[in-house]
């Protein structure tokens, strides 16, 4: 009996798997929320992409830094960015996986011009987890940085999940 429902859950799961798909292209819609990892400071992230074409999106995306190190002063302006964004997805080119979608974009944020690196993966048609890591390229402000100025202002580490609308 034990050995069928594993038999079961394995193919209820392999089936989800196979029903996913990571980007569509034109008119495809991708919410995501997650976990925002960055030097001195965690948050979350939301973000959502609009596919305008076979492997390009555009979209918004938005952090604060819930978690900020007692030694900073950070008030609203320092733990909040938002960004618009531009992805080229690229997983059906790289992947014969229709579930994975790699997407390196940039973005043009409160803080900085900056670049990014996202994957997703799909376990089913409308749910899957996605990372990203981001950088700034070139920041607004030239000075030598506060701590709290350097929120956003830095590498940082996305994870969390992705919803297909």
């Amino acid at each position: 009996m034990k050995k069928n429902v594993i038999v079961l859950v394995l193919a209820i799961l392999s089936i989800s798997f196979v029903n996913g798909q990571a980007f569509t292209g034109s008119n495809d819609n991708k919410f995501q929320v997650g976990a925002n990892f960055q030097n001195n400071a965690t948050g979350i992230n939301i973000s959502y992409d609009f596919g305008v074409g076979p492997n390009m999106s555009f979209g918004v995306s938005s952090t604060y830094a819930l978690s900020v190190n007692d030694i900073i002063d950070a008030d609203f302006g320092d733990r909040f960015d938002i960004k618009g964004r531009f992805n080229a997805n690229l997983g059906n080119i790289i992947s014969s996986d229709e579930n994975f979608d790699l997407y390196p974009g940039l973005n043009l944020s409160l803080k900085n011009f900056g670049g990014h690196l996202g994957a997703r993966y799909f376990f089913s048609e409308g749910f899957g987890i996605f990372t990203e890591l981001n950088l700034p390229l070139a920041k607004y402000n030239s000075d030598i940085l506060t701590p709290a100025e350097k929120l956003h202002n830095q590498f940082t580490l996305n994870f969390g999940a992705v919803f297909s609308l």
